[in-house]
């Protein structure tokens, strides 16, 4: 992978202080939905969930929706 020029890197560089990302995950990026909830974890749950994701090719925000399903789903039967 070649690096980048100057003129790169200084267009690159404008591009993020001009235009500030908005955060939430919806699959498709880290920066690619509007409106986001942050919940923050303890750094042993934090690792768990990563690697889980990793595991199942899935990310973290999949495994939580996925782990919250079940527990409705037991709930309610």
């Amino acid at each position: 992978m070649r690096d980048m020029t100057d003129e790169e890197y200084e267009a690159l560089d404008d591009r993020l202080t001009n235009n500030v990302p908005t955060l939430g995950p919806n699959g498709t990026g880290f920066f690619s939905r509007k409106g986001f909830q942050v919940v923050g974890l303890d750094e042993k749950t934090a690792k768990i969930l990563n690697a889980k994701a990793i595991a199942s090719r899935q990310t973290p925000s999949e495994i939580i929706a996925s782990m919250l399903k079940k527990e409705l789903t037991a709930v309610h039967a």
